[in-house]
């Protein structure tokens, strides 16, 4: 017998390590937006001076730890859930429950999302817009495919944990509490 996970296992462990990571790295920005903010009120008020591309790059750390992290808080069970019914669930009930979410709401949500943006991003490269702003940074366009990369990391996300549900559900693997730190 192999100590080797089934494929799909690795699979879902790969994506939620993937996610993992970017989800740090993005969390880390708002330490960023916190100076970047600071520096940008002190230059303005204390020195009469416009940061235009300073504060245009917050507005894109901004973005970025939102829809950037948002694979990881799902992955981390962060996400706000309002449901008195659900806290009692067994592991197995809670998966179905989870399963139906991710195939009802979240998949479909993601795939009407990327659909509806895709040319907004897409005619955003074609011409490598910029900022509309004298001395803005000319990376729009790169500002908004953070939301082709919310799509796809949150599709992917959506992807590992059915994995994982299904897992639970058919009992090839208990529950797996989040551990948050």
């Amino acid at each position: 017998m192999s100590d080797k996970p089934p494929l799909l296992i690795g699979v879902a462990r790969l994506i939620d390590s993937l996610n993992a990571h970017f989800g740090k790295a993005c969390a880390w920005l708002t330490l960023f937006l916190v100076i970047g903010t600071a520096v940008v009120v002190v230059l303005r008020y204390g020195f009469g001076i416009g940061a235009t591309a300073l504060q245009e790059a917050v507005l894109y750390a901004h973005a970025l730890v939102f829809m950037g992290a948002s694979a990881w808080v799902l992955q981390r069970n962060g996400h706000v859930r309002v449901d008195i019914f659900y806290q009692s669930f067994n592991p197995r009930r809670r998966a179905l429950v989870d399963s139906l979410g991710t195939l009802v709401f979240l998949l479909p949500v993601c795939l009407f999302l990327g659909w509806s943006s895709w040319d907004y991003v897409t005619n955003s490269w074609a011409t490598l817009e910029g900022s509309s702003e004298s001395g803005g940074l000319k990376f729009v366009y790169l500002q908004k495919s953070i939301i082709l990369v919310l799509v796809i990391s949150l599709v992917l996300q959506g992807i590992s944990d059915l994995i994982k549900f299904a897992n639970i559900l058919s009992g090839r693997m208990p529950d797996v509490e989040v551990k948050h730190g």
